[in-house]
């Protein structure tokens, strides 16, 4: 591999982080200039000026935030940026570079790559230190984020984000640059789009990343046949782990799922997934973002788990692909979704698919037609039917099954960090009975 490069699991950040570096000090310049021309005091969002609040009044957090910075070693790569220079220097510099994110959308860059985490970018170091490690773990910190997050979303969904949605080559989603990745090749046949009009038709940022297939873009393979269980997302295998225990120890080397923790200690269920499987895999930041059942069956049960957004595991150490490598340990932190579906066949039974958000993706949006049913009773789902979706930001996923249920997995790619996607409504295991 070469030097500087690092994988990155699902293209979120550009693999070579000295192209990360670079969009960070464009960022930093940015944020510079304009606290020169407001005489050092920029004006804050209203969301960002209650995260300051919240650091300066709250003495342990005021030391965590200051901590965090002061943490990162004094030696490249994590002192200077390619110029020489430092880049995030303090928690006030971090808020003034987050001020300037929540009126920006994604753009293309053939020069840097994707930054499809922009704020996890800004504090990719200093996330990493201990202090980084308490401060993103805090229930206080983490109220602040999903605050912030909620307010970039909603410039996201508004009509002011469709700038990067343009036919510029240099930044335009739909110029030459951006339509050769491997991933967005043949995109007017395969989604939902009108190549004719402005923004290929979509209405703002969110509308093109949450856009859906044309009809038998992705067909259900074995539909009717209840053995087989399917791809739910457009996603690439992470890892599998059989015999899952109540309780472990997720935050060490190898990140042990622990069943109890993942499923919020749920009341009705989660014992009966102690001692069953566990299949993870993640989504690409190119690719389709909604979620469909693995099986044929009906939806019992689903919630929505609050949780952390920038936590990584600390024994990783300073990730440079946060959170790549706490991608076991964000099942049992981080916000995530949870839907219970009792299978058709009766050899699979109860089992779960979990939605989990990674970084800048705080939005699992359980689909509502399913939510407003279950009022009444179990909702009736068939194998590739939507069961939700990801909002702008990093996703992975699990399917859960239970303690005696064999599933044999049949994926076209290794589970790891370098695993190629796996189109959804794809057969991936088969139950035997």
């Amino acid at each position: 591999m070469p030097q500087g490069h690092v994988p990155r699991v699902g293209k979120w950040l550009p693999e070579d982080h000295a192209l990360l570096e670079k969009w960070l000090r464009n960022l930093v310049d940015r944020v510079d200039a304009r606290s020169k021309r407001c005489k050092g005091s920029i004006p804050l969002d209203p969301v960002i000026e209650e995260f300051k609040d919240l650091i300066e009044q709250d003495a342990a957090i005021f030391m965590l935030f200051h901590q965090m910075f002061h943490q990162i070693p004094n030696k490249p790569p994590y002192d200077k940026d390619p110029t020489g220079k430092p880049q995030v220097r303090d928690y006030m510099h971090m808020l003034e570079c987050f001020n300037e994110i929540l009126t920006t959308a994604p753009e293309y860059q053939k020069d840097t790559g994707l930054v499809g985490f922009p704020i996890n970018a800004i504090i990719d170091w200093p996330m990493g230190t201990p202090s980084g490690f308490a401060a993103f773990l805090n229930e206080k910190v983490n109220e602040k984020v999903c605050k912030m997050l909620n307010k970039w979303g909603e410039y996201l969904r508004s009509e002011e984000s469709r700038y990067v949605l343009s036919t510029d080559d240099e930044s335009g989603w739909f110029g030459v640059q951006a339509m050769s990745e491997p991933l967005m090749q043949d995109f007017d046949t395969t989604y939902i789009c009108d190549p004719g009009a402005e923004y290929h038709g979509y209405k703002s940022w969110d509308d093109f990343f949450t856009r859906e297939f044309q009809a038998n873009a992705r067909p259900i393979e074995c539909e009717d046949d209840d053995r087989f269980v399917v791809n739910a997302c457009e996603s690439g295998p992470y890892d599998i782990q059989r015999y899952i225990k109540e309780r472990d120890l997720f935050w060490i080397k190898g990140q042990p799922y622990s069943v109890s923790h993942m499923l919020a200690n749920d009341p009705d269920y989660y014992a009966q997934f102690i001692g069953g499987t566990v299949y993870q895999a993640f989504l690409s930041a190119l690719c389709y973002h909604r979620w469909h059942s693995p099986v044929n069956g009906e939806v019992v049960k689903v919630y929505r788990i609050p949780g952390t957004y920038y936590s990584e595991a600390r024994v990783v150490g300073f990730d440079e692909a946060a959170p790549n490598e706490s991608q076991g340990y964000i099942t049992e932190v981080a916000t995530r979704a949870v839907i219970f579906i009792k299978a058709d066949n009766p050899d699979i039974g109860l089992m779960c698919f979990m939605a989990v958000g990674m970084a800048e993706v705080s939005s699992c949006e359980i689909n509502k037609t399913i939510e407003d049913g279950l009022k009444t009773g179990p909702v009736r789902v068939k194998k590739g039917q939507e069961l939700g979706m990801f909002h702008f930001g990093g996703s992975t996923h699990c399917l859960l099954f239970r303690k005696g249920v064999d599933v044999i997995f049949h994926l076209s790619e290794d589970p790891g960090l370098d695993a190629s996607v796996v189109p959804i409504n794809t057969v991936i295991a088969i139950n035997l009975g």
